[in-house]
């Protein structure tokens, strides 16, 4: 199993923390927060580590990274982590549903994509997004990178939404729109 690290302390980060667990091929061992935020060695049974010292614990040739961090600043404060932990070599990870239907390959890292998603053939997905339970994603479409695509918005066909969007619960999209 690879190992994983969890950058957050959050609900985000429990919930990553449960999936992984429970529905994935990965391992996770530790949590990491900036030492200014550290207020607890231990969360959900694992070791939280400060990470402006992660490497020390955690190399980056023996475990992966994944931002559980939700849309705060429109998902800017996801943004930045995501790339201080590129900076710090770290590969990362996705979570995937084994309960949502994807019918594409082109899908970036450190997506967080829950059950009950519909991902149609011919979609492209960047970097560092949320799609929480129950969307539809319409067939040659693209969901740029640090996006939070919240519970049951669907997004028509070759619909293309940009980077650092919100779409809030029951949104709808229609088709060829930017």
């Amino acid at each position: 199993m690879k190992k994983i690290v969890i950058y957050g302390l959050g609900p985000v980060a429990e919930l990553a923390k449960f999936y992984f667990d429970n529905d994935s091929n990965f391992e996770v061992v530790a949590f990491t927060v900036e030492k200014a935020y550290k207020d607890k060695n231990i969360y959900l049974g694992l070791p939280v580590v400060e990470f402006e010292t992660i490497e020390e614990c955690y190399p980056t040739n023996q475990a992966l990274l994944f931002i559980a961090v939700s849309y705060s600043e429109m998902n800017k404060l996801r943004e930045r982590k995501y790339l201080e932990g590129k900076a710090k070599g770290y590969n990362f990870v996705n979570y995937i549903s084994s309960k949502s239907t994807i019918w594409t390959k082109d899908i970036g890292e450190n997506n967080f994509i829950l059950e009950d998603n519909t991902i149609q053939p011919y979609v492209k997905i960047g970097n560092n997004n949320i799609l929480w339970s129950g969307n539809h994603i319409g067939h040659h479409g693209s969901i740029g990178d640090n996006n939070f695509i919240s519970s049951h918005v669907v997004i028509s066909g070759m619909v293309h939404i940009k980077n650092n969007c919100f779409l809030g619960v029951n949104a709808t999209l229609r088709n060829n729109i930017t």
